[in-house]
């Protein structure tokens, strides 16, 4: 059976250090919006940091993440996308997008308390360890939390929920 997992969550809960597991897991591939990003325009990043120009290619990032995921489900490998979902309507896309395909959609809402995230997130920008792809500062943080809509009830109810609050 054809499968996607979305994988979601706020920043700094787990959502990479997670995804990457579930791959291995599964035997599926991982794609990461963070990955993406970096590759093709960390190199030209606005200076200072351009929320308009960040969101455009984003925006052109996951089409190409969608395209891609419909081939290689279609190839009958699942695809573990861990592309941040903030909104709510983002998440709702991707589940439509895969319903159009008649593949099966498993969410996964990874979480943590906020300190730990935040301390999670300045580490990172320190250790540039496996999940780092670019540097998060604490106003980029405080800004990015304003951003994540929390999944709804019924969303839950579908979701399978991980909280992350220790690196072990």
């Amino acid at each position: 059976m054809k499968k996607i997992h979305l994988v979601f969550g706020p920043q700094g809960a787990g959502k990479s250090t997670y995804s990457k597991k579930l791959a291995n897991q599964v035997k599926g591939v991982h794609m990461s919006i963070d990955d993406w990003m970096w590759k093709l325009y960390g190199e030209d990043l606005p200076k200072p940091m351009n929320l308009t120009w960040i969101m455009n290619r984003v925006e052109r990032c996951e089409k190409q993440i969608w395209t891609m995921t419909k081939s290689i489900a279609n190839c009958g490998c699942e695809v573990i996308l861990d592309l941040g979902f903030t909104k709510l309507s983002k998440r709702e896309l991707f589940k439509n997008l895969a319903s159009e395909q008649n593949i099966k959609t498993l969410m996964y809402y990874v979480d943590a308390p906020l300190a730990v995230r935040r301390s999670r997130v300045l580490a990172r920008n320190k250790n540039k360890g496996d999940t780092y792809s670019f540097e998060v500062t604490p106003g980029m943080f405080d800004f990015m939390e304003t951003q994540f809509e929390k999944p709804t009830k019924e969303e839950l109810l579908g979701a399978k929920i991980i909280n992350i609050e220790s690196d072990s």
